[in-house]
């Protein structure tokens, strides 16, 4: 699991809350243990969770234990990162992806007012 204090695990339950009711920037992974490419992007997301520490907000969702958020957001494989907005979907990324490909869209989003 995360080792960064700035990556947050959320819920089924918790999602609105944590995810949605929130303002400015989160990325929102789902994933599961068992995926390996997921387990090659934690560290990836981490990274960016201490380097955008104030700005961007990381979570996690584990997809076995909570099936009914990645199912809202049509999540159809893992890793899906998805960006949310002041509570709204406005990116996403499937599969793993290079750090860089995560900080031009993180970049994107928060240039925009």
């Amino acid at each position: 699991m995360a080792q960064s204090p700035n990556v947050f695990t959320t819920t089924d339950s918790g999602f609105e809350t944590d995810v949605v009711k929130s303002s400015g920037l989160a990325i929102v992974d789902f994933w599961a243990e068992w995926c390996g490419p997921c387990r090659m992007l934690g560290p990836t997301l981490e990274k960016l969770a201490d380097e955008y520490t104030g700005r961007v907000k990381v979570f996690k969702v584990n997809v076995d234990e909570n099936p009914n958020t990645p199912a809202k957001f049509g999540v159809r494989g893992i890793p899906t990162v998805i960006f949310m907005k002041d509570g709204a979907l406005v990116d996403q990324l499937v599969g793993n992806h290079p750090k860089e490909n995560f900080a031009a869209k993180i970049e994107e989003h928060l240039a925009k007012a």
